[in-house]
């Protein structure tokens, strides 16, 4: 009786050995599948973090003066007071106030709308007059920036011209400040934005129908 009692007691002292070894098993595999998935997610983070790292590195910094054209648009390109000198020039004397006081100059230099025109940009037009849900985001010197709607610079629809001046009042602009919007129809000079830099071209259809 002593030794079947005994041999019992092994016999239970072994499955509960075992029982505690396959739950430690489990418990492994469970803490291994954790923290595979966590380095799999930071994995993931790094490598969209080094794709968009990537993809601000292939813009290709501005050089002094020069002049970035792009948005919605079918052939993006940069524009310097070099290359605006060469093409047909406009001469508008306006007055405006601005910190300063009145303002009163004679620039010279080439219409907006010509400018964005060589970028082709893409209007829908298979809607009446598509292009009028266009705009357009002009960027300065320190982050400066100022929008205007497409109708304001068409031609087609407004009576004056926005120009990309390249001189005031007869002195021509350094080249490394590039040139410098001027906007006769405006009272104030807000959006007169000197040291251009970036001419973007958007519409308004994503923003407005997210909305409904």
């Amino acid at each position: 009786m002593t030794c079947g009692r005994q041999n019992q007691r092994r016999a239970g002292l072994a499955l509960a050995a075992a029982a505690l070894l396959l739950a430690g098993c489990g418990q492994s595999a469970e803490t291994k599948g954790a923290d595979g998935a966590k380095g799999g997610a930071a994995a993931g983070a790094s490598a969209s973090a080094s794709s968009s790292s990537s993809a601000k590195a292939s813009v290709a910094p501005l050089g002094p003066g020069e002049v970035r054209v792009g948005g919605e648009v079918a052939k993006p390109y940069s524009v310097t007071l070099a290359d605006l000198r060469k093409l047909p020039q406009a001469s508008v004397e306006v007055k405006f106030t601005s910190a300063k006081g009145e303002q009163r100059h004679t620039y010279q230099g080439v219409p907006l709308h010509d400018v964005l025109k060589t970028a082709e940009p893409r209007f829908d037009a298979a809607k009446k007059n598509g292009r009028l849900r266009g705009f357009v985001s002009a960027t300065g010197g320190g982050d400066y920036r100022a929008v205007f709607a497409w109708a304001e610079i068409d031609p087609g629809f407004a009576k004056s011209q926005v120009l990309l001046a390249v001189s005031e009042d007869g002195v021509a602009f350094d080249d490394a400040a590039g040139p410098r919007l001027v906007v006769p129809q405006d009272t104030k000079g807000g959006r007169y934005v000197s040291e251009l830099n970036q001419l973007w071209v958007g519409v308004v259809d994503p923003v407005v129908d997210a909305a409904k």
